[in-house]
């Protein structure tokens, strides 16, 4: 008999960000009964678990808004205790701003942190040390604003997509340099491969431009060995995040939308969840999800998958062995946007 999804997650807990909240609300992995919400600085973003200091991180990108909307930029990082659900310490990247994506590298101890370019220099990633919390050193991505960032198994390589410039920028974290430029249509999430081999990226970036000029919408497949494109995985929407699971599973949120001038955010319909074979590109299945998935993330097991909504301030709990939702979990907002940044907490070992 197959096991429950939820089977064995006792202690273990789901981090949702709230970015008009803005908070992060704290539930129970095995039950989704909502155990507490940390208020924050206005306007967290992304989340980044790290197992070895057991402490969570969230960027804080604006005062208010969005991307391309927003009221001005902010500066800092907040280190979070995953169990006490407490403030551990804010760390000001100043100058440094609009922080956003963030990447792990536990071996080396390194958090890396994407932020947004001036008049006068390019945006870039940051690296952090995770004992000391200091920053360590910048490398520019020669893009304005590097918005997502991933890093390979060997910690040697990161990857930032760029919404506005059509190309991911490669950087060589050994060296501190900018490696290479890799021509897409824009971006906006990606995941790497396991080995490092491939690099999935979601392109072209959400503007929700049509017609015939307009690049087709999918996952760009990139070799890392030749920094090109060698496949795309074709989706019947403007993907947004991607995310690989454990078992290899290639999940990408796809946004709907119709244009609507009376709302900056637009007139959203119901999202997809489309699940490929990352070894295979071939589509496993897709169901709907809630309006504009944003941030995708899954459990250590590979299954379940858990799609915040912006739009709708939920998130979406998939069982990816049925593809079935399990449940939606309502995430507190005071305006738009809501649900983004997500992290599945282990329960301490």
């Amino acid at each position: 008999m197959q096991s429950s999804p939820r089977a064995g997650r006792h202690g273990d807990v789901l981090a949702v960000v709230s970015q008009s909240g803005p908070s992060v609300s704290f539930f129970d992995a095995a039950t989704d009964r909502h155990l507490s919400t940390l208020r924050l600085t206005a306007e967290p973003h992304e989340l980044c678990f790290d197992a070895s200091e057991r402490l969570l991180w969230c960027t804080t990108a604006y005062h208010s808004g969005y991307y391309h909307a927003h009221s001005g930029r902010h500066t800092v990082l907040t280190a979070i205790d995953p169990d006490t659900h407490r403030i551990v310490e804010v760390v000001d990247l100043a100058p440094e701003h609009g922080p956003h994506g963030l990447a792990l590298d536990v071996g080396r101890g390194r958090l890396y942190v994407s932020v947004e370019g001036s008049a006068d220099r390019p945006g870039g990633v940051v690296a952090l040390d995770t004992k000391t919390r200091k920053p360590l050193g910048r490398i520019d991505t020669d893009a304005p604003g590097p918005h997502w960032f991933a890093i390979d198994p060997t910690g040697g390589r990161g990857y930032a997509t760029n919404k506005e410039a059509p190309f991911v920028s490669v950087v060589d974290l050994d060296r501190g340099t900018l490696a290479a430029k890799i021509e897409v249509p824009g971006s906006e999430g990606l995941a790497v491969a396991a080995d490092g081999a491939y690099v999935y990226v979601a392109a072209p970036y959400a503007g929700f431009a049509a017609g015939p000029e307009a690049p087709a919408t999918g996952v760009r497949v990139i070799d890392t060995r030749t920094a090109t494109v060698v496949d795309t995985l074709g989706t019947e929407n403007v993907v947004v995040p991607v995310h690989l699971t454990s078992t290899g599973k290639l999940l990408a949120g796809e946004a709907r939308m119709a244009v609507d001038p009376a709302d900056p955010l637009g007139h959203h319909a119901p999202g997809q969840l489309t699940v490929f074979d990352a070894d295979t590109r071939t589509r496993l299945g897709q169901l709907p999800v809630n309006r504009f998935p944003l941030t995708l993330d899954s459990s250590p097991d590979g299954r379940l998958a858990y799609v915040a909504c912006v739009v709708s301030s939920t998130v979406d709990i998939i069982d990816l062995e049925t593809h079935r939702t399990l449940a939606s979990l309502n995430i507190p907002k005071l305006a738009e946007p809501g649900a983004h940044g997500l992290a599945y907490i282990p329960r301490r070992s």
